[in-house]
């Protein structure tokens, strides 16, 4: 019982911790990210298995991380509610070629990380082509472009 405990508490910190230090895609994922991943990996098979290695122990920790994770997903499945504490909702950072300041500040985005989005998935250039820029619940970046003048009307 006490892997189980363990396990849920290490499950719900964890979760906490990543959604309180920001959104990023596995895409955008530095070398130090992975890193850093690597040694909470470290660090936190060591909380969850305590003093007991064995492999009936180890099986008990990851059945329970697994049932906290499917539990989590039918609950976001049924409240919305839940789904936006879980993975959180998307934010504009960029609207009508205009940055909004504290987004960006309180999202950790610069404006090189919305002008490398933008270069890579509309070809855009300089933000006043950019409508709307957006920070999604995954944590990638979306586009969406200035709507092109219509052409005058020809008579």
């Amino acid at each position: 019982m006490e892997s189980v405990l363990r396990a849920a508490a290490l499950y719900l910190v964890l979760l906490l911790m990543f959604r309180v230090t920001g959104r990023r895609s596995l895409r955008e994922t530095t070398p130090f990210d992975l890193v850093l991943l690597l040694v909470v990996g470290e660090a936190t098979q060591q909380a969850l298995l305590g003093e007991d290695f064995s492999m009936v122990n180890a099986l008990v920790v990851i059945a329970t991380l697994l049932a906290i994770d499917v539990g989590f997903s039918l609950l976001k499945q049924r409240s919305a509610a839940a789904e936006r504490l879980l993975d959180g909702v998307p934010t504009i950072l960029v609207a009508e070629g205009k940055p909004i300041e504290d987004r960006l500040a309180r999202a950790r985005v610069d404006l090189g990380d919305i002008l490398q989005a933008a270069r890579e998935r509309q070809g855009i250039t300089t933000l006043a082509e950019i409508r709307w820029a957006v920070l999604e619940a995954d944590g990638m970046i979306t586009i969406i472009p200035q709507r092109p003048e219509a052409p005058p009307a020809h008579r």
